[in-house]
């Protein structure tokens, strides 16, 4: 048989929730907050200042030089409904206006929690590039610069010019009877005449 087991009724034992009258009442806070924000922004306006205007001088008027019957508001008590009705606006008016305004700092906020990520990453892009750039200067060093390689080669066309003339002076002071023979570039190759060579291709050619 299945224990009767005892209701606790200490302390430690959770109260049950009490069943409401009236049902929460739970907007959604995006768009009331915006709808807000729309009407904290229309009082803020000349249009809202001008349709004010308009509203109290027709009160005033009407509840002057009306008859008596249509009057709603007495002028001997000063308009006192009017100065309800604009105590009220502006009991309501302020809680409005702090709803806006701090949406307006939530959005700040995150606005500068996102410009300050952004600038961290630019920060640490930029420092990154800074490392590459000198590891490139850096490894440039050891490269051979165009500057470097026209010196390099005019240094080695003298060097030839030089072993050139060298050995054509050798040459032409081994072989003095040459020297009409020798080209006047390199002083290496001889030149063949061209009548000797027409002459032993007519012989080649004679029966």
């Amino acid at each position: 048989m299945a224990e009767n087991r005892k209701v606790s009724t200490g302390l430690d034992t959770p109260m049950t929730a009490r069943a409401r009258f009236f049902p929460r009442f739970s907007p959604n806070p995006d768009r009331f907050g915006s709808s807000t924000e729309k009407f904290a922004r229309f009082m803020g306006t000349p249009q809202f200042l001008f349709y004010m205007t308009i509203f109290c001088v027709f009160w005033l008027i009407w509840n002057t030089l009306a008859p008596e019957g249509w009057r709603f508001d007495s002028a001997a008590l000063g308009f006192t409904a009017l100065t309800l009705m604009l105590s009220l606006q502006a009991s309501y008016a302020a809680p409005l206006l702090l709803l806006a305004q701090n949406r307006q700092d939530d959005r700040d906020r995150v606005s500068l929690t996102e410009d300050r990520g952004r600038a961290e990453r630019n920060l640490s892009d930029t420092e990154y590039l800074t490392r590459e750039l000198a590891a490139l200067r850096i490894a440039l060093r050891d490269v051979a610069t165009r500057d470097y390689v026209r010196s390099e080669l005019r240094s080695a066309l003298e060097d030839l010019l030089e072993t050139s003339d060298g050995e054509e002076l050798n040459l032409r002071a081994r072989n003095p009877r040459r020297r009409d023979r020798t080209s006047t570039n390199t002083g290496l190759i001889p030149q063949v005449p061209a009548p000797r060579r027409e002459r032993r291709t007519r012989r080649n050619d004679t029966p």
